[in-house]
Formats: structure tokens, C-alpha cells, sequence
């Protein structure tokens, strides 16, 4: 058979035969098999990159409030400041009624008016964190990263006492890494952040498996590692 006789192939694949596409029953032969494993590679290569690249803040951020954490003397957390002030507010927002309910200390008092008092006053800030009632005073409590704020408001009179406390740039950050206090914003990216990271671990468990001089150390490293953590777990902490 002349050259001319063989059939030719072309970018679309046309002109192949039949056994160049499939293998025996009709499975897909080595070429196939490769191909598709170059395009696992590739999407696991790419989702590696760029999700290691968009969580590398948060990676280092972590990774670092981890010992901040773990070594609390280790950096100066900063110098406690605590600043005390004294008020007065609409007496009618905390005035106990005419037929006051046991069962709800609360009826009545406008919560978001004496909030909203105390933030614009005093500059307060964190979340509300509580509001209870009695019958003789209101009792308003705010948290946020490394700060906290206690109100204590009379309610025959409106007159009240704040106290607010706030600590060092350490203290912020390790709230922060634990999540305290932190609101529902963060607590999203705490768990997107948690996401990209397993993500990226798997993506470059997965490419492992196709850089064949590695394959076999770096299975070895990474199986010597997690029993090295989980004897310490098992052996070493009390």
C-alpha cells in the first residue's frame, strides 16, 4: 500500500480509524486514558494555584495567630485600658410600667433607642452582646475583638454608668483566630477560608500522584507526618 493509500488525519480527529479511538469492547484505548489523565492533572494544577494564592492571607494569618495563641507570653498583648463615664438618658426608654411583668423585665424599655444612645454618646462599639432588665436598673452589654462594654442604666431616673475595656493588637487577632465575638461576617470567612485550604491540601495530594519520581516520598512523608501528629495525640498530651 502507497503512502498515498493512508488515511489522513486532521485537527478534528477525522480520518482516524476506528482502532486508533477505541480498544477492545469498545473502551478507550491508552492514548484516551492519557488524555484524560492530563486534564485532571491540569484542573488540579490550576485549582491548586490560584485557591493556594487566594487564601494566602488567610493561611499565613492563622498560621501565625496559632502561636500568637499558643505563646501568649511570648508577645506583649498590650497594656489593658479601661475608660469609665457617667450619662443620662430619656428616663421614659427604661421606665418600669404601671404593671410591670414578671416574666418580661424587658416590656416596655426601647432597647434600640438606649443602644443607639450609648454608641453615638460614648463611641461604643462591638456587637450587643446583652440586655437584661430588672426592676431597678438596665443592664447593656456589648463584645467585640479584644473589647468589651458594660452599661448599667437606672430606671427610675435614666441616669447611667459605662465602662468600657480594650486591650492590645494580640488580643484583637487571637479573637480573631477563635472567632469570639467576631459577628457573622467573619465567622463566613472563617469557613471560606477552611474550604480553600482543604481544597488546596487535596489538589496537591492529587498532583502528587502524577510527578512519578515523587509519588512514592511524598506518600511516605505525608503518611510519616500524620502518624507523627497522631502519636504525639495518643502518646504525649495528657
Amino acid at each position: 500500500m502507497s503512502s498515498s493509500s493512508l488515511p489522513r488525519s486532521t485537527p478534528s480527529g477525522e480520518g482516524v480509524p476506528d482502532t486508533a479511538q477505541e480498544g477492545p469492547n469498545g473502551r478507550p484505548d491508552a492514548p484516551r486514558r492519557r488524555k484524560l489523565s492530563v486534564r485532571v492533572a491540569s484542573a488540579a494544577r490550576w485549582l491548586h494555584i490560584y485557591l493556594s494564592m487566594a487564601g494566602l492571607f488567610v493561611l499565613l494569618f492563622f498560621s501565625a495567630t496559632g502561636v500568637t495563641l499558643n505563646h501568649p507570653d511570648w508577645f506583649a498583648a498590650g497594656a489593658e485600658r479601661t475608660s469609665e463615664a457617667e450619662g443620662e438618658l430619656d428616663p421614659g426608654w427604661v421606665k418600669i410600667p404601671a404593671t410591670p411583668d414578671p416574666d418580661d423585665p424587658l416590656r416596655g424599655v426601647a432597647k434600640l433607642e438606649v443602644v443607639e444612645h450609648l454608641r453615638r454618646a460614648h463611641g461604643v462599639r462591638g456587637a450587643l452582646a446583652g440586655f437584661t432588665a430588672d426592676e431597678r436598673e438596665c443592664v447593656v452589654t456589648f463584645k467585640g475583638p479584644g473589647y468589651s462594654a458594660d452599661a448599667f442604666v437606672d430606671r427610675e431616673s435614666g441616669k447611667y454608668r459605662l465602662t468600657q475595656t480594650s486591650h492590645g493588637l494580640i488580643a484583637v487577632i487571637n479573637d480573631l483566630h477563635k472567632g469570639r465575638d467576631t459577628g457573622a461576617a467573619w465567622s463566613v470567612v472563617i469557613d471560606v477560608s477552611a474550604v480553600l485550604m482543604i481544597v488546596a491540601s487535596l489538589t496537591g495530594l492529587v498532583l502528587l500522584f502524577y510527578i512519578k519520581r515523587r509519588r512514592i516520598p511524598g506518600l511516605f512523608t505525608a503518611l510519616a507526618g500524620t502518624a507523627a501528629v497522631v502519636a504525639v495525640v495518643l502518646y504525649l498530651v495528657p
